[in-house]
């Protein structure tokens, strides 16, 4: 099957977002969007949709934005996380890259090393995605992951160029989730790596300053409970607010974890 192109991907979901950002954007106020429960549940639903277009735009990556909320839901479940925080790690799993629907095919998909001008366009992606989610008030928590889930430890990600704690926490989350996705799943340029080599990348990542230390190594030693987790969870956990946060309580009735009365998860040597 050929990989979704540009023009295919926008005559769906795109298209219909696009009517709404644009009825937002022509003066429809805050009061009508967001007071009615109808409009707001069709808006999340369509941008989900579109996060999941561009997903599919590759069909490598299989069910990446799924697995990466889960993960990070439960990443976020072993940090101790609060409820309104885990929902935002699983929303923020599938719209972390929502503004890819900007970039070319040719860039998105190229097999080799972007040249330096299309590089450029790779990064303004966390830029659009804010931009695309900013219109609709229940996605609030979701924007500081969309925008800096590329920023780095040490200072030399984007868009911002923050560094350590400057980077907002549930960023710092969900980027160690989506690097071990990442690594694991064969991509236009990369083959899938083994779990135990996409770890020690990892590692060698906190070395060089690019991931927050105390994060990546709870990770490291939680990511087989957190494997075992997604696979046991149902596809197609919904595209709504209220589907995720029905699929966020059956997920932590599986891993039998209630953060608000346990707090982290024990945890483990690494590997």
């Amino acid at each position: 099957m050929k990989p979704i192109t540009d023009q295919q991907t926008r005559e769906g979901p795109v298209r219909r977002c696009r009517h709404f950002l644009a009825s937002l954007a022509c003066g429809v106020g805050d009061s009508h969007v967001y007071g009615d429960p109808v409009i707001a549940g069709e808006t999340e639903r369509i941008l989900f949709a579109l996060a999941q277009a561009v997903e599919q735009r590759d069909q490598r990556t299989g069910r990446h934005c799924e697995r990466l909320a889960h993960s990070a839901a439960m990443l976020g479940m072993a940090l101790g996380l609060e409820r309104a925080n885990l929902l935002a790690l699983y929303c923020g799993g599938y719209l972390h890259d929502v503004g890819k629907v900007g970039i070319p095919d040719s860039i998105l998909l190229k097999a080799g090393p972007l040249t330096l001008e299309e590089w450029t366009v790779m990064r303004t992606h966390p830029l659009r995605g804010e931009e695309i989610c900013r219109h609709l008030r229940s996605l609030g928590p979701v924007l500081p992951i969309i925008r800096h889930h590329h920023e780095r430890w040490d200072g030399s990600g984007y868009p911002d160029g923050m560094r350590g704690e400057q980077i907002p926490l549930l960023a710092r989350v969900l980027q160690v989730v989506d690097v071990y996705e990442a690594l694991t799943s064969q991509r236009p340029y990369k083959p899938a790596y083994p779990p135990v080599k996409a770890l020690q990348i990892l590692r060698s990542e906190v070395e060089r300053g690019w991931r927050d230390p105390e994060i990546t190594h709870l990770f490291i030693k939680v990511h087989a409970e957190i494997e075992a987790g997604v696979a046991r969870e149902p596809a197609d956990a919904g595209t709504s607010l209220d589907d995720m946060r029905r699929s966020l309580a059956k997920l932590q009735a599986i891993i039998g974890t209630d953060t608000a009365a346990e707090g982290a998860w024990p945890t483990r040597e690494p590997w």
